[in-house]
């Protein structure tokens, strides 16, 4: 019997790695969600697309590390004395060292360009022509980027690999048709007047509440539980708010405990990262009509833990009165 039960969990556990790992996104998807930001920045300040590409997917893991998606930092770039903006403090080559926080991943990509042609020790690159990405990987080295001798071989083997440099070729019409195509529209201006308003953060902990900023100026990120959500308003649906803030449709159905194709409703806490484990408070009391799902977007817990803490089946409701724990478990 207890070899049976062994080999179900196994199977049990298997299949939801399975599952967490087909959520992360590929290189492939970062290359295509990204191109046309590092095409644009290519024109605008002569850095190869490819070396931008192979940088972004290399530092931020194709998006997936934790600076990347709770800080919008896709290069790995450091606060240093004149960052005025917003910090992530997170262990690196030192403990607890300060990382700066975007708005958005189009002002990382800013940001990036605007590091290596304003900083002296990166001129030099720019004597290198455009399409040698191989000068430009082993530039970047030299110049101090990174610490990792492997660093040139790394960015070039990512190059290669997904052959980005055909990229660098591509010229400005062809870039034009490209957008047209594919029905793909960038935002031409990038502010970073508002940087300050980011929060202060801990890569674990939020060490003061505030708002963050969105590429539209019409909508706000609150904060709940150290989580960032938004509330939704007339006309939302998820195919809007993918484009809107740059997410895919498995991040909100994940991060919000919802199905697949669910309605988005004026009013509703959409969360924009995941939930956590225990919720903002330790109990709530059950009004009437209150469901399980409910009482997990209003507190920031993931609706599998708060069955889990309440000892109860999922997809079972409430009685108006019950006690929930949102924090401990329930003997």
């Amino acid at each position: 019997m207890k070899k049976y039960v062994f080999a179900v969990l196994t199977v049990v556990f298997t299949m939801v790695f399975q599952m967490a790992y087909s959520q992360k996104m590929t290189t492939e998807e970062y290359i295509e969600k990204y191109k046309y930001v590092a095409i644009k920045e290519m024109f605008e300040y002569k850095i190869p697309a490819s070396i931008t590409l192979a940088q972004g997917i290399l530092e931020s893991g194709s998006g997936n590390s934790r600076l990347a998606r709770e800080a919008n930092n896709h290069f790995g770039i450091k606060c240093h004395s004149d960052w005025q903006g917003g910090k992530i403090y997170k262990d690196d080559d030192r403990k607890n060292e300060c990382f700066r926080v975007y708005a958005s991943a189009e002002q990382s990509f800013r940001d990036h360009s605007l590091f290596l042609s304003t900083k002296n020790r990166y001129k030099f690159l720019f004597d290198y022509k455009i399409t040698n990405y191989k000068a430009w990987a082993k530039g970047l080295k030299k110049a101090g980027y990174a610490t990792n001798p492997k660093y040139p071989k790394l960015l070039i083997g990512i190059i290669q690999e997904h052959d980005l440099n055909k990229y660098d070729k591509i010229s400005k019409k062809e870039f034009e048709k490209m957008l047209e195509k594919n029905n793909v529209v960038i935002n031409d201006s990038i502010d970073f007047s508002n940087q300050d308003s980011l929060q202060i953060l801990n890569i674990d902990t939020v060490v003061e509440p505030g708002l963050a900023l969105l590429p539209t100026p019409e909508r706000k990120i609150l904060y709940n539980n150290r989580i960032k959500y938004i509330i939704a308003k007339k006309g939302d649906n998820i195919e809007r708010l993918k484009d809107e803030l740059d997410m895919f449709e498995w991040e909100f159905n994940k991060y919000n405990d919802l199905a697949k194709g669910s309605e988005i409703k004026p009013g509703m806490i959409i969360y924009l990262q995941p939930k956590r484990r225990r919720g903002s408070k330790k109990t709530h009391i059950v009004k009437k009509g209150e469901t399980m799902w409910e009482i997990s977007q209003k507190y920031g817990i993931k609706l599998s833990w708060l069955y889990k803490r309440n000892n109860m089946q999922p997809g079972t409701q409430p009685l108006e009165g019950q006690e929930l724990l949102l924090r401990g478990r329930k003997k």
